[in-house]
């Protein structure tokens, strides 16, 4: 218990890199109009903001998935959207190293249970197919993987601009080999991938990505533009 109080009353001074890079997101979030929030331990901020009269955040922190190491960079915007819409963008080599791990879970004669060890990510994996379309740039394909419970719902979202900012990263670019994902679940829109902190670049392409998504959704998958659809 002493060890929790002395935490709180003396918090970890936060490391000057870190505190260097919070002040440039700090800035541009400010030149933005978005809103920025630094932890009161320094290990990690927030930022704010609205698109279409609907509120988005962006935290940069500790991981909360095993699959990313060092940062992470996670987003999350409620839509009006119908719920039963669902489109996940994973990079290639992510999504195969899932299936490589749920497909040793599943093989392992000594675990009794599955269930319990698969991850949210895994179960997706095994709920819905992988699509495609011509109409995409090859590389993108070369890339990502998309998987969706309905290809019209993806090819509406994925379309050229928000493809175009996935393909196109700043450099120094996220490898390929970056974890990252771009989804699109319960009326909502996520993003979560791995990132160096001091990367601001790589940040500020990364909430285009993201606010992109959210305005893409908000065109095309509202509740009553997809019943509108469906009547054409």
């Amino acid at each position: 218990m002493f060890e929790r109080v002395k935490r709180g009353l003396f918090p970890a001074p936060s490391k000057p890199g870190r505190r260097s890079a919070s002040a440039a997101v700090s800035e541009w979030a400010l030149r933005q109009g978005l809103a920025f929030s630094e932890r009161g331990d320094g290990q990690g901020y927030s930022l704010t903001g609205t698109i279409s009269g609907k509120a988005w955040k962006i935290e940069c922190g500790t991981p909360l998935r095993d699959f990313i190491h060092g940062e992470e960079l996670r987003a999350r915007a409620e839509l009006d959207l119908a719920e039963e819409v669902s489109v996940l963008v994973f990079n290639r080599p992510l999504k195969e190293n899932l299936e490589k791990k749920a497909y040793r879970i599943y093989t392992d004669m000594l675990q009794t249970s599955v269930g319990p060890l698969l991850t949210e990510e895994m179960r997706w994996l095994a709920m819905y197919q992988e699509v495609g379309w011509g109409r995409m740039n090859p590389a993108f394909w070369s890339r990502y993987s998309v998987l969706a419970s309905r290809r019209d719902d993806a090819t509406v979202w994925l379309e050229p601009a928000l493809s175009n900012l996935l393909l196109h990263w700043p450099e120094p670019a996220p490898q390929v080999t970056t974890p990252f994902m771009l989804m699109l679940l319960r009326g909502k829109v996520y993003l979560r991938m791995e990132y160096a902190p001091s990367d601001l670049p790589t940040l500020q392409h990364a909430a285009a990505i993201f606010t992109r998504a959210c305005q893409s959704a908000l065109n095309g998958l509202t509740i009553d533009k997809r019943k509108l659809g469906s009547r054409m």
